[in-house]
């Protein structure tokens, strides 16, 4: 009753702060259920934008990470942070004011608009690869979920996907891009609390860090962050970090903040945000090597059996609601990612080119529900750990759109074709690389693979 009593209180808060934005933000169309009429304070643009790009990962595969394989997995962080910040230091701004000269809010109307692209190919390609890296990012995070309401309430594993999936398309398909964009700022503070709480008290449960050392001594976990083989830190660090420049969940962020000059000030606060999550992260997984002493079956679930054996059961549950809040904030962000590419991009430029602004905003609605429910069934199968799920849609949707968004930007050689080499380069390396190779992360040859392959065929095509 009292994990009951406070999950209810906390989506009763996300439903009155859902009310007010929508009530203030009234949604006419579809412009302004995808991009808000690029609306957002810096405030909601740094908080929600990491948010987003936190799941259930940072409460459970990653600390998993740490809590199996050692301090060595902290590089991920280290590739999170740096690249996250060079995604505001040289995308952002670019990406803000070039879909406002272009009037578009999706990544690839600017593609089209962009490399002057008038056979909708881009469109087709961009929506496809998004609808399925996008579905498998959902699923993921339904994985969370389920190993939630599976470990708190004893419910199955389905019943707790079903509620999850079902909360989210609910609040993004009345609400829209900014109802989302202030759920994720709210979700992001509280999630931020709640992850440094947790390893602080647990550490009070144990003998010290004298505890931890000999822990892991025993378990033969490596508590050193110094790398034994430089190739495979750089591996770590790239194989995260070059997926931010691809990532249109928080692309969209980066395209509503109303005031371009503003992205500086949320550039500075999104990062002390990003740091201080991941460093609390990385603590949850080191206490927990002591705190469990290898008596945890499940690495995944070390941040919830920490929180349900440090506190009383009304707080446990609150605590438990920043894996929700993590959760679902990236849920909502790409689902209305997934809603705005097909709406504007293929069903508005393919299907029904005069449909009113608000035919397409039944579109964008209709969509939620489409890519809820693909998200549904694969996690349905349960068939993969949250942070392999995590990090293969990161590496498939990094990998397609990263190379080519850059090179916009920065090449003036690059042209339509380039654009579709590098897309679909991108996105069939990333997801067949696994079979390939499963030494070097997909991120990175499909990264450069996309990025050569763009250069190529732009300058092959050039002369045409």
């Amino acid at each position: 009753m009292p994990y009951i009593a406070a999950f209810t209180l906390y989506f009763l808060i996300l439903l009155a702060i859902g009310m007010i934005s929508w009530w203030r933000h009234k949604i006419k169309t579809d412009k302004d259920f995808n991009v808000g009429n690029r609306s957002l304070n810096y405030w909601v643009t740094a908080i929600s934008a990491h948010a987003s790009d936190m799941s259930s990962w940072l409460f459970m595969g990653f600390p998993a990470a740490i809590y199996s394989a050692g301090l060595f997995s902290a590089w991920t962080a280290v590739g999170l942070i740096a690249g996250m910040f060079l995604n505001w230091q040289f995308i952002a701004p670019k990406i803000r004011e070039a879909t406002e000269k272009y009037d578009c809010y999706t990544v690839s109307g600017y593609f089209e608009k962009r490399f002057n692209d008038t056979s909708g190919i881009i469109s087709m390609l961009t929506a496809t690869i998004a609808f399925f890296f996008f579905t498998v990012y959902l699923s993921a995070g339904l994985v969370g979920m389920g190993f939630l309401f599976e470990s708190v309430f004893n419910v199955p594993y389905i019943t707790g996907i079903t509620i999850g999936i079902s909360v989210v398309m609910i609040y993004t398909f009345f609400g829209g891009f900014v109802t989302v964009a202030w759920q994720d700022m709210f979700q992001g503070l509280f999630l931020l609390v709640m992850i440094f709480i947790v390893p602080i008290v647990a550490f009070s449960h144990i003998d010290g860090i004298a505890a931890i050392t000999q822990a892991a001594r025993e378990q033969a976990i490596p508590l050193t962050i110094v790398p034994k083989s430089f190739t495979k830190t750089i591996c770590e660090i790239l194989g995260w970090g070059l997926g931010y420049f691809g990532q249109l969940h928080i692309l969209l962020r980066f395209m509503g903040i109303k005031h371009t000059e503003e992205l500086r000030k949320a550039k500075y606060l999104g990062m002390i945000w990003h740091i201080l999550t991941l460093t609390a992260a990385i603590a949850v997984g080191t206490v927990g090597i002591a705190y469990f002493n290898g008596t945890l079956g499940n690495a995944e679930l070390v941040f919830i059996e920490m929180v349900k054996t440090s506190f009383s059961p009304f707080i446990v549950g609150f605590v438990l609601c920043a894996i929700l809040a993590a959760t679902i904030s990236t849920m909502d962000s790409q689902v209305l990612v997934v809603s705005a590419v097909f709406t504007q991009d293929v069903y508005k430029k393919i299907f029904h080119k005069s449909a009113t602004p608000q035919q397409l905003l039944i579109v964008s609605r209709a969509t939620v529900i489409a890519a809820g429910i693909a998200a549904y069934a694969i996690a349905f199968g349960k068939v993969e750990t949250i942070y392999n799920l995590v990090k293969y849609a990161w590496a498939g949707v990094g990998a397609s759109f990263g190379p080519v968004l850059i090179m916009s930007f920065y090449s003036k050689s690059i042209n339509r074709n380039g654009a579709i080499a590098g897309i679909v380069s991108g996105a069939v390396i990333a997801a067949t690389w696994g079979r390939i190779n499963n030494t070097i992360p997909a991120m990175i040859p499909a990264f450069v693979i996309s990025a050569v392959a763009a250069h190529i065929a732009s300058k092959v095509t050039a002369k045409r």
